[in-house]
């Protein structure tokens, strides 16, 4: 049988007094498309950082398909097939959108490391950056400058940029942070078009496009998963419903 893509195992984060994650299990199987809810400080994106690598946990376990990776570097786990976007756009805004696509094509391919010879000349990875570009809309840009595009098409190009390294495990800080509701739609239309077997696991405020996005389900309180289970289960939840829904039910 396949490993799952991620495993939890009574995760947490503590920062002195504060349980930021606190005793967090989790599993995402391969190709799942998995939401991750909760209020501002539920510890989401704490948690995202956790398992990127940005963090290390204070105690449990984190396995990636099969391999424990609790004490391993940020760059050891993107090796493995994992990728992030996050709140915050992180983007080269003095390169143009082309050479962002082709830096982040090059980073897990063992070419990186020829200093002398130029990144044109591997026609592959250009032919890669050009296939990302076209995909998530961003071709007639191409030659702009990162930091001169709109921030919904900045958006775009992170997400791209993280599908660069073809990734098994996309994790996917709140895509559509700050978007209007016409770029918010096409967020929506690019990352459900995702290759179905990556695994995704979304942080997303937009209740609609989580529970439409994902199968499964997982809600944070203060750093606990307060419920978690397929997405029919938790919209009917009385809590999630009085709390994070806005709907008190009789």
């Amino acid at each position: 049988m396949t490993a799952p893509a991620l495993v939890l195992e009574h995760v947490s984060r503590h920062f002195g007094g504060l349980k930021a994650v606190d005793d967090v299990a989790l599993t995402v199987a391969a190709g799942e498309r998995h939401a991750v809810i909760g209020p501002n400080g539920a510890g989401k994106t704490t948690l995202f950082n956790l398992i990127s690598g940005d963090l290390a946990p204070t105690s449990g376990r984190i396995v990636l398909f099969g391999t424990d990776v609790t004490r391993l570097a940020a760059y050891q786990r993107a090796a493995l097939g994992i990728a992030r976007t996050f709140q915050i756009t992180k983007l080269f805004p003095g390169l143009t959108v082309l050479e962002n696509v082709l830096l982040a094509s090059e980073a897990l391919d063992s070419r990186k490391l020829s200093m002398y010879r130029a990144v044109s000349s591997y026609p592959d990875l250009e032919r890669r950056a050009r296939e990302l570009i076209d995909r998530f809309a961003l071709s007639p840009f191409a030659g702009e400058m990162a930091g001169n595009l709109s921030y919904g098409d900045q958006r775009k190009l992170e997400v791209a940029l993280s599908m660069a390294g073809q990734p098994r495990l996309l994790l996917l800080d709140e895509p559509m942070a700050g978007l209007s509701a016409a770029e918010s739609r096409t967020m929506h239309a690019l990352i459900e078009q995702l290759d179905p077997a990556i695994a995704v696991l979304l942080i997303e405020h937009d209740m609609d496009v989580a529970f439409s996005f994902a199968e499964r389900v997982t809600v944070l309180h203060q750093g606990r998963v307060l419920t978690a289970g397929h997405r029919d289960e938790v919209s009917a939840n009385r809590t999630v419903q009085e709390i994070y829904l806005g709907t008190v039910g009789e």
